[in-house]
């Protein structure tokens, strides 16, 4: 992300080799005083959790048993926001440490609607909590992670095998 604009464009985006010396710099000071073990399990190795967690979630709202797809001509905005995303149960304090992304079939509905203002809508709205839903327990995990590619002939999100 910072090494091709700044190849392209060296003078335009010079701050990305700033950005690029300055997480070196980091790091090599993080294990000249610490060392390599410590920096893999303090900030490698979280940063790697989170990310898989934060690629979950992005992946399950959009990628879930009953999820639905329209070619052009069946296509609208409010079936692709309702129909398309899903509403993901969580509890409030996974709530609150992802900004309400479980509310993510609002949030393809109007983007400007606060994070935190996004519960109050659902609440008020009946028809958005007709929402397909997802959790986070282990076998709808393991429910979306085999979903792999949307079959025209049964509509509906089929893993490999159901090819």
């Amino acid at each position: 992300m910072i090494i091709n604009p700044f190849l392209s464009f060296p003078r335009k985006h010079y701050d990305c080799m700033l950005a690029l010396l300055l997480h070196v710099a980091l790091g090599a000071t993080f294990v000249l005083y610490f060392g390599w073990l410590t920096l893999i399990l303090a900030l490698v190795l979280p940063r790697f959790i989170a990310s898989a967690m934060g690629s979950y979630l992005f992946y399950a709202q959009h990628n879930f048993p009953g999820v639905s797809f329209s070619a052009k001509g069946g296509w609208t905005f409010e079936k692709a926001a309702l129909e398309s995303s899903s509403y993901l149960k969580t509890n409030p304090i996974m709530a609150w440490f992802t900004a309400n992304i479980g509310y993510h079939h609002i949030h393809h509905l109007n983007h400007r609607i606060p994070f935190y203002r996004l519960p109050e809508i659902y609440r008020d709205f009946p028809e958005l909590q007709k929402a397909k839903t997802t959790t986070l327990r282990p076998t709808d995990i393991f429910r979306c992670l085999r979903l792999k590619v949307w079959c025209v002939e049964t509509q509906r999100m089929v893993g490999v095998r159901g090819l």
